[in-house]
């Protein structure tokens, strides 16, 4: 099974930006749908965004038109760029493919923190 490591996060002030990757560890982004995660502290999972192998994005209401999912061209990074982030967008963060999911397979996360 292919691994993904997430990297990128931090503490940021409200209003400021992060932007996230998550490495494969082959080419693997043109051929599935691969997708931005979070989990805060005492809740489930939350779909914030994915993008498909065709390169169609999907945002969840609570981050559209502040974040924005993108790949590179070797589909072997995928971006999480996060704009005017607030202090409920404090979480860790996970990629993950559909598969992934669906086995409860995770990586290390990246956290995020959002705090004046």
């Amino acid at each position: 099974q292919v691994q993904l490591v997430e990297s990128g996060g931090g503490l940021v002030q409200p209003g400021g930006s992060l932007r996230l990757s998550c490495a494969a560890s082959r080419r693997l982004f043109g051929t599935v749908t691969v997708g931005w995660y979070r989990q805060a502290s005492g809740k489930q999972f939350e779909l914030v965004a994915s993008i498909t192998s065709g390169g169609s994005a999907k945002y969840a209401d609570s981050v559209r038109g502040r974040f924005t999912i993108s790949r590179d061209n070797a589909e072997t990074t995928v971006y999480l760029q996060m704009n005017s982030l607030e202090p409920e967008d404090t979480a860790v963060y996970y990629c993950n493919t559909e598969l992934g999911r669906l086995l409860n397979s995770w990586g290390q996360g990246t956290q995020v923190t959002v705090s004046s």
